[in-house]
């Protein structure tokens, strides 16, 4: 190993964090043993530099390099440390952590590319191909109800999205098979699809629960009757008790959301709230008032005033 590994690296001391990852990457895809089977002095190469940016990647490790607390090795005093230790440490490079995999994988790509494929040694080189993220907006009722969407790839390509009943807000479907071709032989990277949902203006989901806000009239909170009111699988009629209050809810049972892994729906929470008419005419004023003097009532008794 490096006693520098700046000098592992070939970069100054002063270089960005930019400047050491291109550094590694370019040392990767020249010595990598994947790619330079048999070829000891390369190994030694790339594990050296594996080892030192493993080290000057994490900004709190190289500024303890800088100031004398540790060695090259990250170890707080200086020690001695022989190949056969090396090899089997936890850290190595090679065996181990340090190397970044998707550094890797960029590196074995743009490696192939750079050979257009031809050789036996890139040949020899198996990985799956990358996952590839997309996003995809859906009504809330196809999220509620399931559905099935095609989505545009960057290629032009269209696949086909089936989107599961139920799914919320964030969540993502993986495509297996649908994302970057694999490298040699490996098998290809995945499409994971996040899905956004889009707000509906009567609907508001709660868990598996369905909740609305339903303005009725002063009538119809004092005298009580039938009156209609919109779910997510159509118009029903639902019982307003005589002398209802604003926040009273009703609960419909089952007219919910289906729940994960079973046949049964959520319900449907119907807040009442009275509307005042657009207008207050003279008779409704000179009824309320006539009406106040004999039946005042006080619906803020026992607040802090």
């Amino acid at each position: 190993m490096s006693d520098d590994p700046y000098s592992a690296l070939g970069v100054a001391k002063d270089a960005s964090a930019a400047e050491i990852k291109k550094a590694y990457r370019r040392i990767a895809k020249e010595c990598h043993p994947d790619l330079k089977p048999g070829d000891a002095e390369a190994e030694a190469k790339f594990k050296a530099a594996a080892a030192a940016y493993d080290l000057l990647k994490d900004p709190e490790k190289r500024a303890q390099f800088d100031n004398g607390e540790i060695d090259a090795s990250g170890q707080e005093r200086p020690q001695q440390q022989y190949y056969r230790d090396y090899a089997e440490a936890a850290g190595n490079p090679y065996r181990g952590r340090a190397a970044d995999p998707d550094d890797m994988s960029d590196i074995f790509a743009e490696f192939m590319r750079g050979r257009g494929g031809h050789g036996q040694r890139a040949q020899e080189f198996h990985a799956p191909g990358h996952n590839r993220g997309y996003s995809l907006q859906i009504s809330f009722l196809d999220a509620v109800f399931g559905a099935s969407q095609k989505l545009t790839l960057p290629d032009g390509d269209r696949i086909e999205v089936k989107i599961p009943a139920g799914i919320t807000d964030g969540q993502t479907i993986r495509l297996r098979g649908k994302g970057d071709p694999g490298f040699g032989d490996g098998p290809p990277g995945d499409a994971l699809v996040t899905v956004s949902v889009a707000r509906h203006p009567v609907f508001d989901r709660q868990g598996d629960d369905i909740h609305i806000t339903l303005p009725i009239t002063i009538d119809e909170a004092i005298l009580g009757g039938k009156i209609p009111a919109p779910t997510i699988d159509g118009g029903v009629s639902v019982s307003v008790p005589a002398g209802t209050s604003s926040g009273i809810t009703l609960r419909l049972r089952g007219k919910g959301v289906k729940k994960r892994g079973s046949s049964e729906r959520g319900d449907q929470l119907i807040e009442l709230t009275i509307a005042m008419p657009d207008q207050v005419d003279d008779d409704l004023k000179q009824f309320m008032g006539t009406w106040r003097e004999s039946h005042s009532y006080d619906p803020r008794k026992g607040m802090p005033s």
